[in-house]
């Protein structure tokens, strides 16, 4: 019936709800709420190391699970304990995930929430709110390419809407009119941040107009209404795919996480969202209405207790994770299995920019899954003219123009690998990766270690100086990456090895950041076979052999020194093109290094913290013996890049690398 009466705090109309849904939507909200309980008593015993309770706000975690199908991809928060156990995960797994033990779902790498699970569809959140939200959008994009009419639900506080990527992934959303719901759980405070020094309009749905998107607000603690209004809501958008905002209005009724407490709340607002509790309130509601008994409601709560004690034992009973080193380290990529495909085709003589344009489009032949995504590369072809002709040739589901928003469209491409496709993402300038930069390093990078999750993105990266293009379209930013556990780093100096490490690079199922050097896209000729064909990752090219000095180098450094050393043709050069920095072919170097016993590392970006600098270090480290002179690095100056052709010229390393080359072989 449709309850009016004011004995509730809000209105439950259960009019066009059958009784098994409503018993569902009561049996999963105190099945949350009793293992937080149980939680709480844990952390005080010190059996599990923090909690983020979700206490007053299981109606929406349990509303919207239960309006969504099984087989669509909700990415939770740290609050809903609610989605995982409305998704019938086993408890003793979940409690094992809690305690950092192996049959958890990060083999004890990473702690409560921040987990995902294709078995079960749900994406975890990392501690970087942002990102999720366009990994969410990435998620929709594959269901509407592969036109499977999914939804895809994304929750965030409000405390998170504050973030850039909070608005960069609802307008990427709107623009690509992609089927998700983003789920604010409005609950009051961001730790003890209250709402109005969050955000300065009425509601967070107000935010929705300027999105072009529609936007809902829910009454978070009526689960009748969540499931409700979501369920018609997902209905239409699995026919009409769009985005939209839903505002949840709710209260969370303990601390951030239990250490911090919840003083900076006023007694009289938690006594009001007391009275508005989503689990007392509805098991009295299905109750009066006669739906529930007391006694049903007494064994219902035995029996997720005994559940809970049940599987407490089964997690209990697993040892602690033993420490393997080989096993966190195979980890840390997935493994893939390089296919060689040798050329066997005609030669032509292309530029460096045509062998990168022909490979994209190779692998867009070959890998029907595969989209493009970057700034001005579809009807433009690119500011460098590589994806010239791509739109035509594939469409525009495949070659994507974006917003400018590096953030969300490498989250989005995280987003893509989940859901089975693959995808390159053109940076426009590799200096506009610092704006992506999170969710480079911190989410492609880090998935496949914590939660099993490879990221199929290669990032495109056009760099380097040489051009006049001043600080901000000049850096040469590989040793950003090259830090980064999980991230694979190519850049390569010549049409050849460019066109065949791209294609490589698409091929393994791991992110890669594959760096093009923009001085070499249209100086830069080699013969280069019209077919598709690999080159192996990890693997350098001896260019030149000589007994002299070993020089070591990648990118434009390969073509300076080649420059020097035809003018310096009395010294002889092992010069080696590493070709890969991550994976790093050290043994081509060390043996150079044993045959020469001198070393100059030449790297364009400036010197300090480079590659140049544990190139080095693991050269003493592993062959002092074979030395004959201190390993020698150079590098750029320690300025940014200035724009001026005087001070540009100056400042790369190429200036100093004839004086330093012949200070070392006088040695």
């Amino acid at each position: 019936m449709n309850n009016t009466t004011s004995i509730y705090p809000f209105e439950y109309d259960n009019r066009f709800i059958n009784n098994k849904v409503l018993l569902d939507l009561h049996f999963n909200m105190l099945k949350s709420r009793m293992i937080e309980e149980k939680m709480l008593v844990l952390l005080r015993q010190g059996k599990i190391s923090k909690w983020f309770s979700g206490i007053g706000q299981e109606a929406i975690a349990v509303g919207v699970t239960l309006a969504l199908r099984k087989e669509e991809y909700i990415l939770p928060m740290h609050r809903n304990l609610g989605v995982f156990t409305s998704r019938n995960i086993p408890l003793h797994r979940l409690f094992s995930q809690w305690q950092g033990k192996a049959n958890g779902f990060t083999k004890g790498r990473d702690r409560s929430f921040h987990f995902g699970t294709q078995e079960y569809k749900i994406v975890g959140m990392i501690s970087h709110l942002g990102p999720q939200l366009g990994v969410a959008d990435g998620i929709a994009l594959a269901h509407k390419i592969r036109k499977e009419n999914k939804v895809t639900a994304v929750f965030t506080g409000e405390g998170g809407t504050s973030e850039g990527d909070f608005h960069e992934a609802l307008n990427i959303a709107s623009v690509w009119s992609l089927p998700v719901l983003f789920c604010v759980e409005n609950n009051g405070y961001g730790l003890s941040t209250p709402t109005h020094e969050q955000y300065n309009c009425q509601n967070i749905a107000d935010k929705g107009i300027g999105y072009g998107m529609e936007a809902h607000l829910i009454e978070g603690n009526n689960i009748l209404e969540v499931y409700a209004k979501v369920d018609e809501i997902a209905k239409s958008v699995r026919e009409n795919p769009r985005p939209v905002l839903l505002e949840f209005k709710t209260f969370r009724m303990r601390g951030h996480e239990e250490a911090s407490g919840t003083k900076y709340v006023p007694e009289t607002l938690m006594l009001e969202w007391k009275h508005k509790d989503p689990v007392t309130n509805y098991t009295q509601f299905l109750i009066d209405e006669g739906i529930l008994t007391k006694d049903d409601y007494t064994t219902l709560q035995n029996k997720i207790q005994s559940e809970i004690d049940e599987n407490l034992q089964i997690a209990y009973a697993e040892k602690e994770i033993d420490y393997i080193e080989t096993n966190e380290l195979n980890d840390v990529y997935k493994v893939f299995k390089y296919e060689e495909v040798n050329e066997e085709s005609n030669s032509n003589h292309i530029r460096f920019v045509d062998a990168i344009s022909q490979s994209l489009k190779q692998s867009m032949e070959k890998h029907k899954d595969l989209i493009i995504m970057g700034q001005d590369i579809a009807d433009y072809g690119g500011v460098f003219k590589v994806t010239e002709g791509f739109l035509d040739a594939f469409g525009k589901e495949r070659v994507r123009n974006t917003p400018i928003c590096e953030s969300g469209i490498v989250s989005a491409a995280m987003g893509l690998s989940i859901n089975g496709m693959k995808s390159v993402v053109e940076m426009q300038f590799a200096d506009f990766v610092s704006s992506g930069f999170n969710p480079i390093v911190n989410y492609l990078a880090k998935s496949h270690y914590r939660w099993n999750q490879n990221a199929d993105v290669v990032i495109r990266m056009p760099c380097g100086g040489g051009v006049g293009a001043g600080p901000f379209h000049s850096q040469t930013n590989e040793a950003w990456f090259t830090k980064t556990p999980g991230l694979k780093v190519v850049y390569p100096a010549f049409p050849y090895d460019a066109k065949g490490l791209l294609a490589t690079a698409i091929n393994d199922p791991n992110p890669v950041l594959f760096f093009e050097h923009k001085a070499l896209y249209r100086t830069i000729t080699q013969d280069v076979p019209e077919d598709y064909y690999t080159l192996p990752l990890g693997k350098a090219s001896v260019l030149k052999e000589g007994s002299d000095i070993s020089l070591i180098t990648y990118g434009a450094g390969v073509h300076w020194a080649l420059e020097i050393l035809e003018n310096n043709q009395d010294i002889s050069v092992d010069l080696i093109d590493l070709r890969t920095l991550a994976p790093l072919d050290i043994d081509s170097v060390y043996a150079s290094v044993k045959k020469t016993g001198k070393v100059l590392i030449l790297q364009e970006d400036t010197l300090f913290g480079g590659i140049a600098s544990d190139i080095s270090a693991l050269i003493n480290e592993n062959c002092f013996e074979f030395l004959d002179a201190p390993v020698k690095r150079v590098g750029s100056l320690e300025t940014p890049i200035p724009f001026a052709k005087s001070l540009e010229n100056n400042y790369l390393a190429k200036n100093r690398l004839e004086n330093e080359l012949l200070n070392l072989f006088n040695y």
